[in-house]
């Protein structure tokens, strides 16, 4: 590689990338543009939820990076059964595909799905390149807490297969220091693991304090907005949230908004119409350039995070909401690294999960107490500007493949 004088070629595998409007993706799609100029950087991923023709192309570079699209079903997501086949699909159309791709140096498979890990180790294989696992999430355990499988025979399997692949990374990468001790756990070497959290664009994304599009647009002005801004999915568990809405229902100041997609969408619209609550909202997923306007809207956000998923994953959307400089509501239990910052900086409420009466006492503080709130914000966005910038994951990731040559 030296000799050539060439960069050095890595290769990311993840189905959601630009132009998709999953956490996910949009946070790849930053790291990999970010580290562009130092790094030939290509990325295997799956075609895109809603595209133009361009979009489609099997392969395209965009801002640096070499797109790869692998061809597979897009079955609606609603259905657990036909959401499994998509996943199913893009992995074996990966499998396929990786072969056409100029061999890397370093392959960076992340956990969408989670079965990629089998992608990169197989390519590890065949070509003796690098391998990072690169952690938003850890499966099984996830499937696992929330109760979608069974910790049976061969799930057990399952997860003994995965994490073999992941002691024989050169180095793995995950989001807080909860989900290392899980690692740590697993057998994996500390020296293995490297915590890089998640970040916010400081730059796109600030306090709207004026003036407000998105308050103006969706008739908001003079309510004290709760909002969830998110994937709907199985993994937040917004349903008590939508309980001390109910609770909640005769202030009519207060208006709750979700804002996203996901698997839980349609059944948390169905039990909002059985109760019958006019305060709370549904809208989708808001343009990235009008990110600062949506987040900035609420009053008050909400992040949930339950004992069961603490050591699993760390809710990405805490850095945007940081950045807008809005505090948050969460239930995180005490032992959690969410916890521990919404407490030391003081930059949000945690409530108890499960206790909705926690959280609407926690709402109705919000209310009554605005400069207390103002000053939450006001130390989330200093937070973010000290902590949680792209510009510094994007050296620490750039750093992580340096030590690899």
């Amino acid at each position: 590689m030296n000799a050539e004088n060439r960069r050095l070629r890595v290769l990311f595998i993840n189905r959601s990338y630009w132009p998709d409007s999953e956490a996910t993706g949009q946070l790849l799609t930053e790291l990999c543009e970010g580290i562009a100029e130092e790094f030939d950087v290509h990325v295997l991923a799956g075609q895109p939820n809603a595209t133009s023709e361009d979009e489609w192309k099997s392969t395209q570079v965009r801002n640096g990076v070499t797109i790869h699209r692998a061809s597979h079903t897009v079955f609606p997501k609603h259905f657990m059964v036909l959401k499994a086949l998509n996943f199913l699909s893009f992995v074996l159309a990966c499998w396929r595909r990786v072969g056409k791709i100029p061999v890397p140096d370093v392959v960076v498979f992340e956990t969408d799905p989670f079965l990629l890990p089998f992608v990169a180790d197989h390519l590890r294989k065949r070509s003796g390149c690098r391998i990072v696992g690169y952690l938003q999430d850890i499966y099984p355990d996830v499937a696992v807490a929330l109760g979608k499988v069974g910790n049976n025979w061969f799930i057990r399997r399952l997860r003994k297969s995965l994490f073999a692949v992941y002691r024989r990374c050169d180095q793995m990468i995950v989001l807080s220091r909860d989900m290392k001790t899980l690692l740590l756990r697993a057998g994996i070497k500390e020296e293995n693991i490297v915590v890089i959290p998640n970040w916010a664009d400081t730059d796109r994304i600030s306090p709207v304090n004026g003036l407000n599009d998105f308050l103006n647009r969706n008739e908001l002005n003079g309510r004290f907005v709760v909002m969830y801004s998110g994937n709907l999915g199985l993994t937040q568990r917004l349903e008590e949230f939508i309980t001390a809405a109910h609770q909640l229902a005769d202030n009519e100041e207060i208006q709750f908004v979700f804002i996203g997609r996901g698997a839980r969408k349609q059944s948390l619209e169905k039990m909002v119409r059985d109760l019958g609550l006019t305060n709370v909202r549904f809208l989708d997923y808001q343009p990235k350039d009008t990110l600062a306007h949506s987040l900035s809207a609420a009053d008050v956000h909400l992040i949930p995070l339950t004992q069961e998923l603490s050591e699993c994953l760390m809710p990405s959307k805490l850095y945007g909401i940081l950045a807008s400089g809005r505090p948050y509501i969460t239930n995180a239990p005490p032992t959690s690294e969410l916890h521990e910052i919404t407490v030391s900086h003081d930059v949000g409420m945690t409530v108890d999960a499960g206790k909705v009466e926690d959280i609407v006492r926690a709402v109705d503080w919000a209310k009554t107490h605005p400069t207390e709130l103002k000053a939450k914000g006001c130390r989330a966005r200093e937070l973010v500007l000290s902590r949680y910038t792209r510009r510094q994951a994007v050296a620490s990731f750039a750093e992580v493949l340096r030590n690899l040559t």
